[in-house]
């Protein structure tokens, strides 16, 4: 566990990810990603004397599980002494709005909640559990979908929030990932050793969504032939990234 602690150490320092003083707010949804990030927050936020608020948004997709999940963070929030922001979304809505997939309208409901509490608490950063997992699964999923160079570079250590929006607010807020150094299976190495619990969401396991097809099919195969694809991934993002610039 020392070895994953310095990890996220040594990335969150390189990339300056957090500032003292500078107060943050942390995309949970219970699952072990986002309990890992919460709890590494909340050890950085006594260290560098920042203020943390936890934002769970529900998706009024998955009934009485999605209830479970939001009292769980509620429930972690108040363990790890943070602020908590409870938001609720009609997804399907949305998604019939704007003639988006529900995963899409999910997606743009959580970022939309995200820089809402974000302004409500006058926070300039906001972070989200992404991993390096995640990263390679966005650049396998560029692949296939066919892209150009740039759909390489996969997910960014960070970017603004308010990319591409007007907005009134002078204090423009950053997205920020300190856990993209790690692998999940790194995050789970975290979760045992400070015996943090997580929930489960079951749609991750629905291989309709090729996210998740890519996740546990794609991925384990290309991993037999080739272990560190995840860091191999990474690396050659950060290369482009580089000449890219």
């Amino acid at each position: 566990m020392p070895r994953v602690w310095a990890k996220l150490l040594a990335f969150e320092r390189k990339h300056g990810l957090l500032k003292h003083g500078q107060g943050v707010v942390a995309a949970v949804s219970g699952g072990p990603d986002s309990v890992c990030l919460a709890h590494y927050l909340s050890r950085r936020s006594r260290k560098l004397g920042f203020p943390l608020s936890l934002a769970h948004v529900h998706h009024g997709l998955r009934g009485a599980p999605a209830d479970r999940d939001r009292s769980f963070v509620l429930q972690l929030a108040m363990r790890l002494d943070a602020g908590i922001d409870l938001v609720s979304a009609d997804v399907r809505a949305l998604a019939r709005k704007e003639r988006r997939s529900l995963e899409d309208a999910a997606r743009s409901a959580r970022y939309a909640a995200l820089r809402s509490v974000a302004r409500k608490r006058g926070y300039p950063l906001v972070a989200t559990a992404h991993t390096l997992s995640d990263h390679a699964e966005t650049v396998i999923l560029h692949l296939l979908r066919g892209t150009e160079p740039e759909g390489l570079l996969g997910i960014p250590v960070s970017r603004p929030l308010d990319a591409g929006r007007r907005t009134q607010d002078a204090r423009r807020k950053t997205l920020v990932r300190p856990l993209l150094c790690l692998t999940r299976d790194e995050v789970m190495e975290y979760l045992r050793f400070f015996k943090l619990d997580s929930r489960v969401d079951e749609t991750n396991r629905d291989e309709a969504f090729t996210r998740n097809w890519v996740r546990r099919r794609v991925i384990p195969l290309l991993k037999k032939k080739s272990p560190r694809l995840e860091q191999h991934l990474g690396l050659l993002s950060a290369k482009l990234a580089s000449k890219l610039r």
